[in-house]
């Protein structure tokens, strides 16, 4: 089956965030989060022991928010429960910026911690990374191509990807572009973006996920990263 990648949308009513204009980068790092275990409750995410975000469903995240950089608590609870689902504290560096990932199903749920590049792409180009969040899904092949090329005869611009896999980002010149999604080694397309545009400075974070509650029909998500 072909499914639209559905843009993420950030709902202000699920997530509230620091702004981090006047933070000085010599000392504070920026950190976002999103929720990915399809059978978890809405979550609240707490940062060393403030609340930065609240009620975020499955497949929403926060925006980038800035926090002192170093050992860092990070804590996420189901709506209106004290107890910790995933209590983490990573080592953050100063002037860099990371995604935190809620992911696997509930009974394993764990954080996924990425560090983001978001130095802007060269003149016309624009930057993809591609995330495995599905938990319930096989290892895959990534095909990025012109909207509509046939993939049989198409090579995977990435394979093997197994959950939790992460790619380097790749760098293609802005315009159209269709993503989809295979298991490994075969050409049954199970997530398919439809046509993408991609403007040149833009970076993109793409991230497979299972359907709401867990398994098919997988879908995915969009990040925006930078512009």
């Amino acid at each position: 089956m072909r499914f639209k990648l559905i843009a993420l949308a950030v709902l202000a009513s699920a997530a509230t965030v620091a702004a981090c204009s006047d933070d000085d980068p010599a000392t504070t790092t920026r950190l976002r989060a999103v929720h990915l275990s399809p059978d978890a409750p809405n979550v609240d995410i707490i940062v060393n022991g403030s609340q930065v975000a609240t009620d975020v469903a499955y497949d929403e995240s926060t925006d980038y928010y800035a926090i002192p950089s170093g050992t860092t608590d990070i804590q996420v609870q189901a709506v209106g429960s004290n107890d910790d689902v995933i209590a983490a504290s990573p080592s953050l560096a100063a002037n860099t910026d990371y995604t935190v990932i809620a992911a696997n199903l509930l009974a394993s749920i764990e954080p996924l911690l990425l560090t983001d590049n978001n130095t802007a792409p060269t003149a016309g180009n624009v930057k993809v990374r591609v995330v495995h969040g599905a938990p319930s899904a096989p290892a895959v092949d990534v095909y990025v191509t012109a909207p509509g090329a046939d993939l049989a005869t198409a090579t995977p611009t990435l394979t093997g990807v197994s959950f939790k896999g992460v790619s380097a980002y790749l760098s293609v010149p802005a315009g159209d572009y269709e993503i989809r999604v295979t298991p490994t080694g075969t050409k049954t397309v199970v997530i398919d973006s439809g046509t993408v545009p991609l403007a040149s400075g833009q970076i993109r974070t793409v991230i497979a996920t299972d359907a709401p509650g867990g398994g098919e029909p997988f879908g995915a998500i969009v990040l925006d990263d930078l512009n």
